[in-house]
């Protein structure tokens, strides 16, 4: 039983959907390079998930790339072709994928599903305490961009919205699991940047 609700969120979700995952504990690790000593003994792509607003702050995109690999902002803004990126704040984090800054992960994409119902006509209907301006024509508030290499990957793994654990799963489940959420991803072509 774990005692922490955000990662039982996560995991309740998985099991939910008939997602597998091996969850593997350890101390709040905040940065890939903490994080590196602990992930050596698992067997894994990790990654690193950062968590970004447009110059408006009306969009919000998360990308995900290898562990290993250094990106510049200003690359990315080139590869996304979205404008101005800054990091998004921690309310922002919380709000979209109810998360901390340090925990940031695909797998608090949970949080950007079922923000808007269809009407009769096509259009959206922003549920309640969700902000129109913010969805993308998809109904979700967060585009996710994913390294390419990750699709060789066997296993993948994420912090399930909380750096004190670790989520591995196949790259099977993960690609069932971005179906659930429904939303738009896109593939990169992140090479490493040092």
């Amino acid at each position: 039983m774990i005692d922490n609700p955000r990662i039982a969120e996560v995991l309740d979700f998985l099991e939910k959907h008939g997602l597998g995952y091996k969850l593997h504990t350890h101390p709040p690790l905040p940065t890939i390079e903490l994080a590196l000593e602990y992930w050596k003994e698992i067997d894994s792509v990790h990654c690193k998930n950062l968590f970004f607003r447009n110059h408006k702050g009306n969009r919000h995109y998360l990308v995900v790339f290898e562990c290993h690999k250094e990106l510049a902002i200003h690359s990315l803004e080139h590869m996304l072709k979205q404008g101005k990126l800054s990091f998004a704040s921690p309310e922002r984090m919380e709000r979209c994928l109810g998360l901390l800054p340090g925990s940031v992960s695909p797998l608090g994409l949970i949080h950007d599903m079922d923000l808007a119902q269809q009407k009769e006509d096509g259009t959206l209907a922003p549920n309640e305490g969700v902000a129109m301006k913010e969805l993308f024509p998809n109904g979700h508030r967060v585009k996710l961009f994913l390294d390419k290499d990750l699709q060789q990957a066997e296993r993948i793994s994420f912090h399930p919205c909380d750096n004190t654990a670790s989520a591995v799963l196949s790259n099977a489940d993960f690609m069932k699991f971005l179906e659930i959420w429904g939303g738009e991803y896109e593939w990169l072509d992140i090479t490493a940047e040092v």
